[in-house]
């Protein structure tokens, strides 16, 4: 006979997890291999993976580690906290100590620890990236939803943040900012960050900064909000998109010294189900955040190549009649296609998914629709990935193209063909319909 508190507890678990999906990015990824072996011309512009390889001296220190096999701290490599304090010092201008440091196996992991810690509500600007509102879904904590406005961006406004807080401001949240954003690429002016980091210490929100992708603003000058509000930052950070290195699995939250109650509880949590971080790739990040004229030269090159693809790619849209922001960094766009809703309508096509699956079959072209990042399946927005390159061939380029110049179609052409080709695909289908 079944025990009847095992039972409750396994009804409990299906509750949390049922109708949550697998994540829509590893998704897309999974087909597009799949078509792929069969045969067929795929252009991915789907998984949102860094092209670019993870620096040279990066590389040399895991291998110079790959030695190293202690289970670590739980927290992290004292070396690593220590040089991640000091990146954050160096790059934002905040005071924090290696005790304000948790490493963890990619920052997806610490997200999910966050809520699973923190008894509040999750605040989500939509669009947002794809994990957010499940892993909320599965720990089971209450999201509200904060649409954003293609006509300001895609960005949260600090009326909206207002408005939402105001209707019950005693009540525990956390408000997740993520920028330059994934999936829009868009970033935050600094009086926008101010007004929003002003009303966030008015209602005491908790902000989760998720910064992942700030090394990686286009004209190298992001701005962190923790700069306006130390004491209710934290800030989400690793090696997957600046480095490269998303299969290394690190990710870094930086506490205010307030909210070392809350680093304690999910460091609690990590020595009951990671452990910790992976020795060797802990050693070799000490390297990456620690910089250097290798790593800015890097950076400098990453910006240049996805600087110039991205505007490219915005304006053959635009004059095919996309709305589309120009991307200020990362590597993504989210364009809407209502102006073609009509014809689309007329095709058979009545959401932003049944326009990604019809577009992918007809075209190889591989990209996520809107709903997938939170918006209304019938608004026809998508996301597009534009990091179907050889990353290091287009670094190695660009490191010979003077610096005074930014690179042209040529370029991209001959570099970055995948992504330029896949647009040019689309807009012929769109011209098409």
């Amino acid at each position: 006979m079944r025990n009847n508190k095992n039972h409750k507890m396994e009804v409990h678990l299906n509750l949390n997890v049922r109708g949550v999906p697998p994540s829509a990015t590893l998704v897309i990824n999974e087909r597009s291999n799949r078509l792929k072996e069969e045969g067929k011309k795929i252009y991915k512009l789907g998984l949102g993976q860094s092209p670019f390889p993870v620096p040279g001296s990066v590389v040399d220190e895991l291998k110079t580690n790959a030695h190293q096999k202690d289970y670590l701290p739980v927290k992290g490599l004292k070396e690593l906290c220590e040089a991640v304090a000091d990146y954050h010092a160096r790059k934002h201008g905040i005071n924090r100590t290696k005790d304000d440091v948790l490493i963890g196996p990619g920052s997806k992991e610490l997200m999910f620890i966050l809520q699973l810690v923190y008894y509040g509500d999750l605040l989500i600007p939509t669009p947002s990236w794809v994990s957010y509102a499940p892993q909320a879904m599965i720990i089971g904590r209450h999201v509200s939803w904060m649409p954003t406005q293609l006509e300001n961006s895609w960005r949260l406004t600090p009326a909206e943040l207002e408005k939402v807080c105001a209707k019950d401001p005693g009540r525990p949240r956390i408000l997740i900012l993520n920028y330059p954003s994934n999936p829009s690429g868009r970033t935050y002016k600094l009086e926008v960050l101010r007004e929003l980091a002003r009303i966030a210490r008015k209602y005491k929100v908790i902000l989760l900064s998720d910064e992942i992708y700030g090394e990686l603003n286009h004209r190298g000058k992001h701005i962190s909000i923790s700069r306006f509000y130390p004491e209710g930052t934290i800030i989400s950070s690793g090696l997957s998109k600046w480095c490269g290195a998303g299969g290394w699995r690190l990710g870094t939250f930086t506490f205010p010294p307030s909210l070392r109650w809350l680093l304690d509880a999910m460091a609690a949590v990590a020595s009951e189900t990671f452990t910790s971080t992976s020795a060797p790739v802990q050693y070799a990040a000490v390297r990456a955040f620690k910089g250097g004229v290798d790593i800015e030269k890097y950076l400098w090159n990453s910006r240049r190549v996805l600087r110039c693809l991205g505007k490219h790619i915005a304006n053959k849209l635009a004059d095919a009649g996309v709305k589309v922001p120009l991307p200020e960094g990362g590597f993504y766009l989210f364009p809407d296609f209502g102006e073609y809703k009509d014809i689309f309508y007329k095709r058979g096509i009545n959401n932003s998914e049944e326009f990604c699956e019809k577009l992918l079959i007809e075209t190889g072209v591989a990209m996520l629709p809107g709903s997938a990042f939170g918006r209304p399946a019938e608004e026809f927005t998508v996301r597009i990935a534009y990091v179907d390159f050889d990353g290091a061939e287009a670094l190695a380029a660009a490191e010979k193209t003077s610096h005074h110049h930014p690179l042209g179609q040529e370029f991209l052409y001959k570099y970055c063909p995948n992504v330029v080709i896949g647009i040019d695909k689309l807009c012929e289908w769109l011209r098409r319909v």
